[in-house]
């Protein structure tokens, strides 16, 4: 009874009580502001259509001709036939008088929830439609503890995993880059908290992709280094620290640019889960680069100092070559002397997964289809076939019934409103006592349609940006060659999840998201190598070349592959149910991603090359393309058992 309808000129305007001529269709704005300057305090303004502003000035006009405290002085606003404000049209106001201007404002005793809550209602009652569900997603307490705890324990022993085999495989320096991968957790963490993100399963998989990648960076820089001591044994170690970190720039630059592109569009072109991936990924990827090329950088310089780690070659863990690359180098393995039969292979691999999306078909989630998802438990143990049969004989027949883990229940249905999900929850309730829904997602078929849409379309045009930056990068050839691999390993992953039977829903999209990363970033590397060995030996077959640059960065391939290994498994051991088809989707990634890379890739590279007969790329500088530079760079290559010049 305290609000009053005050005006900047004096003048008044509303709908008058009992007089319903307005709509809230003219209602064009509301916005709550604390009005310190006239001493207000919070105030609701209005701003109105142009041609309900000519009706506001008639309505409060003819509200003012009525004395003060008179009902028909005041302004009704209704929202579902109830009364939510009634404020009277100022005594200043005069009798007939009116504004043009359309724009009014509520004072009263408000504070600052009452007056946001007013202003929500009023635009609230200002859609021109009726307000329909498309998106509702409840997780009870238990399913949300449980899921943290376990994220929280795979996390742990995963890093925990993860940091102990680097620091066996490089000793010293692989403990400092541990350390720097702690500090990338920390600064991650830092700026989730700075910017107010939200982290959930698809984030979660940005994070993993970004863990890998500040792995795979230190890898680099260390496997360069050993290839510089093993060329020049006396140089210091400090040189070749130096001089590891300067040749692996441009790989770690070229896939961490890569996923940035990639993460950059899926925030802007994907919706849900897809935006939430890129949210993460683009702040986990600009973390990792920071602590592995500033943190580990400085830590490990600062160790290659001293002399006690430069003296020990077994301490630093870069001195000696790992056992790896000593086996390679001592098979010498012929990879490419017959390339097609790998393109064979993989063609063969594609059929069989084809095949089982036609025959098995692909089980879309309800993100995807519409629909509602609910998972209950029960008191009592219940099969699924008792469970169906219950929910059968109360109306619901097309439901589908699957256990979700802990003896869990998950129905879904294609339409299901809240008496509906009542009567089933009573249902299944006679068969197992007391029933709680742990679970709830709703995602109406237009919301769905658009999902599916987004998604689809925030992949293809990061593939087509990743493909430009490629060829802008490599050559067309490596850049459609790497693009090849990368939709080998989509339809792989896909075509496994179809032959399983496990569902296709945004967990699964954002574990996809994350293969391509890998996908794009194995293939950089690979390429990166061919390009600098390439540049350095133009007179050395292409073939020659590619065998040589795949057994140089095995190494690195073999090492960062089992550091996310070690965080997937924990995942998908400890991770439960929610976490399992992420995980698992992830591991078959990096086993087919690392297959491509080196077995699609680089054979659809040899092959394109020989249609086009493109020439090989220029010389590098500093000397390297003369023929002593030539022979130098073949003399450091502790691999190369082909030409000499």
């Amino acid at each position: 009874d305290s609000d009053r309808l005050t005006l900047p000129d004096a003048q008044g305007r509303l709908l008058a009580l009992g007089e319903p001529r307005l709509s809230g269709a003219g209602v064009e704005d509301a916005t709550a502001a604390f009005d310190a300057q006239g001493g207000a305090g919070w105030t609701v303004s209005l701003e109105f259509r142009k041609g309900a502003g000519q009706d506001w000035k008639k309505l409060t006009g003819e509200a003012a001709c009525h004395p003060a405290g008179d009902d028909r002085r005041r302004v009704a606003i209704v929202l579902d036939e109830k009364v939510i404000s009634s404020p009277q049209v100022d005594p200043s106001v005069g009798c007939r008088a009116g504004l043009p201007s359309g724009a009014t404002q509520i004072t009263g005793s408000f504070s600052a929830d009452e007056a946001r809550d007013l202003a929500l209602l009023i635009k609230g009652g200002a859609l021109p439609v009726p307000v329909e569900i498309v998106e509702q997603r409840t997780v009870g307490p238990t399913l949300g503890a449980a899921a943290i705890d376990a994220s929280a324990q795979a996390a742990l022993i995963g890093a925990a995993a993860t940091a102990l085999f680097i620091t066996v495989v490089y000793r010293l320096f692989g403990a400092l880059a541990a350390v720097a991968l702690g500090a990338y957790g920390v600064i991650s963490y830092a700026a989730l908290v700075a910017l107010g993100v939200t982290l959930t399963l698809p984030g979660l998989a940005g994070f993993v992709l970004a863990i890998g990648m500040a792995v795979d960076a230190n890898v680099l820089v260390f496997e360069r280094a050993r290839e510089e001591c093993a060329d020049r044994p006396t140089r210091s170690l400090r040189s070749a620290l130096t001089t590891g970190f300067r040749k692996a720039w441009s790989a770690v630059a070229d896939s961490n640019a890569t996923t940035l592109i990639a993460a950059g569009l899926l925030f802007f072109l994907g919706s849900g889960p897809v935006k939430g991936f890129g949210v993460t990924l683009a702040i986990g990827v600009v973390a990792s680069m920071f602590s592995a090329l500033v943190i580990a950088r400085a830590l490990t310089e600062i160790a290659a100092n001293s002399r006690f780690v430069s003296d020990y070659r077994g301490v630093n863990g870069i001195a000696r070559p790992g056992a790896v690359r000593t086996w390679l180098v001592r098979k010498d393995p012929k990879l490419f002397r017959k390339s097609a039969r790998w393109l064979v292979v993989s063609a063969a691999l594609v059929v069989v997964a084809v095949a089982g999306i036609v025959v098995r078909g692909v089980d879309l989630g309800v993100e995807f289809t519409g629909g509602r998802l609910v998972e209950y438990s029960t008191s009592r143990p219940v099969d699924v076939e008792t469970a169906r049969d219950s929910i059968a004989a109360a109306g619901f027949g097309d439901a589908e019934v699957t256990t979700a883990g802990d003896g869990d229940l998950s129905v879904r249905t294609g339409k299901l409103d809240n008496d509906g999900e009542h009567a089933l929850r009573a249902a299944l309730a006679e068969e197992g006592g007391e029933t709680t829904k742990v679970r709830d997602e709703l995602i109406g078929p237009s919301l769905g349609d658009e999902l599916r849409r987004n998604a689809l379309i925030a992949l293809g045009v990061a593939v087509a940006v990743q493909l430009a930056y490629l060829a802008v990068r490599f050559r067309w050839t490596f850049a459609v060659a790497s693009v090849v691999a990368m939709v080998h390993d989509v339809i792989l992953v896909v075509g496994a999840f179809a032959w399983l039977g496990r569902p296709v829903d945004g967990i699964f999209l954002a574990a996809l998201l994350t293969v391509i990363g890998y996908s794009v970033n194995d293939s950089v590397v690979v390429f990166d190598r061919v390009r600098e060995l390439w540049g350095a030996n133009r007179r050395t077959p292409l073939d020659t070349i590619a065998r040589r640059a795949v057994l140089q960065t095995v190494p690195r391939t073999v090492n960062t592959g089992m550091g996310a290994l070690f965080i997937l498994a924990a995942l998908a051991v400890l991770g439960g149910d929610s976490l399992a088809d992420f995980a698992l989707a992830l591991l078959i990634g990096i086993v087919v991603g690392t297959w491509s890379s080196v077995f699609t890739a680089v054979p659809g590279a040899l092959a394109l090359e020989r249609s086009a007969k493109a020439p090989p790329p220029p010389a590098l500088g500093k000397g390297k393309g003369t023929p002593r530079g030539k022979a130098r760079a073949a003399r450091r290559d502790p691999l190369d058992n082909g030409a000499r010049v």
